[in-house]
């Protein structure tokens, strides 16, 4: 594919175009150049009839350039042209993100988060709610020797008045997520237990 370089005033815009461009498609269509510059060309007929790229072009002539980056086609029939636009304009939209990999890259970002196509404010909250999230997720779960020898001394102690009929408590089943120590990120639901206190009404799981 060769890429040549044009004068706008010597490009066309088609009759009718299966796209349309918002003001806001546009706006972020010049940060992105103002950020990157041309990162695709124009496609055009043999008549320099615009196939793909009408946003682009209104783009580079409201922000005052003068030419593009444009690839030819010289030799597609009328309905080729028809189904070239059709195609650029629906196979893009067929894509989803993977907000995982999203995620990950906007935490590398380290703050840096002016993106074309993003409202920065929206990606950081996005972000700061997902570091709070891992930071809930990894602390919970995690208890020191003083902490898990307490649990055990409660939960004999419980045993020992269920056996003697002293209190009258209650052990409830749900599924919850535990943290396992030997892995601060590794996850899985599980069925966990928990009782309470007779005295101090204090949860305590099992």
């Amino acid at each position: 594919m060769k890429i040549t370089t044009m004068k706008l005033s010597d490009l066309k815009k088609p009759e009718k175009n299966v796209r349309i461009h918002t003001e806001q498609q546009l706006k972020e269509f010049e940060r992105s150049v103002m950020m990157f510059g041309q990162i695709r060309p124009i496609v055009v007929d043999e008549n320099n009839v615009i196939l793909a790229g009408n946003g682009l072009y209104d783009t580079l002539a409201a922000m005052g350039k003068d030419t593009a980056d444009v690839y030819k086609y010289d030799n597609l029939t009328e309905n080729q042209k028809k189904k070239l636009m059709i195609a650029d304009n629906k196979i893009f939209s067929l894509g989803i993100e993977n907000l995982e990999t999203l995620n990950s890259f906007l935490e590398e970002l380290q703050g840096d988060l002016d993106i074309p196509g993003f409202d920065e404010e929206i990606l950081r909250q996005m972000v700061s709610e997902a570091e709070d999230i891992t930071s809930k997720l990894s602390e919970y779960g995690t208890l020191d020797d003083n902490e898990i020898r307490s649990i055990k001394n409660a939960s004999e102690k419980r045993e020992r008045q269920m056996q003697t009929g002293q209190g009258e408590q209650q052990t409830v089943q749900i599924p919850v997520v535990m943290m396992h120590q030997d892995s601060m990120t590794d996850h899985s639901t599980e069925i966990g237990e928990f009782t309470f206190c007779p005295k101090c009404g204090e949860k305590i799981w099992l």
